[in-house]
């Protein structure tokens, strides 16, 4: 099992040799840091705590500072604890970055879903409206409550309420590309939240170790890289 912590940028796609097109989501994985290390002697349960984001210390708290200090790093945005790891690997202000994946692993990806806010019962629970004319004035209600008997209403009844802002974790997704140098994951489809977001990806559940076969994708940084003289001078090559 390996995790690490990284912020979702967007979606964009990238294209392989064979023209076929990869919708994938960015995600940049800044290096992650060790700031704790708990054992089953005194935690009860073996994990890594992982600091994601550094901020600035004016805005962190004493104990805060105190715990990172601890790890001989700077204060920290988000903390994240990686369970199922073997803690003989990782050390107390260790970094951790984003080439501990491979390309075609397949991983799991957990965040947060967009917040909607107070929603009627057709956008929340899809369903279907009353009729818009004449005179029913029964148009975006919930609908009926439900039997008279018990005086009162069951629980689980699809009603208006909060939409969105869950714990959402989309499994069995494949990792297309990793950039060390911009430190950036490509993660094929979407995850959970909203851009710029905190997500957690982790070794898959139902799939470690697997690791599919991909194809190679077509780079454009040779063609971004030549300066019009180069390609005037191409041209001219070509008509002598």
């Amino acid at each position: 099992m390996a995790g690490i912590l990284g912020r979702k940028i967007g979606m964009t796609e990238v294209f392989t040799k064979s023209g076929k097109l990869v919708p994938v989501t960015v995600i940049e994985v800044e290096p992650n840091v060790v700031t704790q290390i708990k054992t089953k002697e005194n935690d009860g349960y073996e994990a890594i705590q992982l600091g994601f984001d550094t901020k600035r210390e004016k805005l962190a708290t004493k104990a805060s500072i105190g715990h990172t200090n601890k790890a001989n790093t700077t204060p920290k945005r988000f903390f994240r604890e990686i369970k199922g790891v073997d803690i003989s690997e990782y050390s107390l202000g260790q970094e951790i970055t984003c080439d501990i994946f491979k390309e075609g692993e397949i991983v799991d990806v957990s965040g947060i879903t967009k917040g909607k806010g107070f929603q009627g019962v057709i956008k929340r629970h899809g369903q279907s409206r009353g009729p818009m004319g004449h005179g029913s004035h029964y148009h975006r209600r919930p609908g009926s409550m439900g039997t008279m008997r018990p005086m009162r209403v069951f629980k689980g009844k699809k009603l208006p309420g909060h939409m969105g802002r869950l714990s959402v974790t989309i499994q069995n997704l494949e990792i297309v590309a990793v950039d060390t140098e911009n430190n950036l994951l490509l993660i094929k489809g979407n995850v959970p939240g909203a851009k710029k977001s905190l997500v957690v990806i982790k070794t898959s559940v139902k799939n470690p170790g697997k690791i599919n076969e991909r194809e190679e994708l077509i780079s454009y940084e040779d063609a971004s890289l030549k300066t019009p003289e180069t390609k005037e001078s191409a041209v001219a090559e070509t008509q002598e």
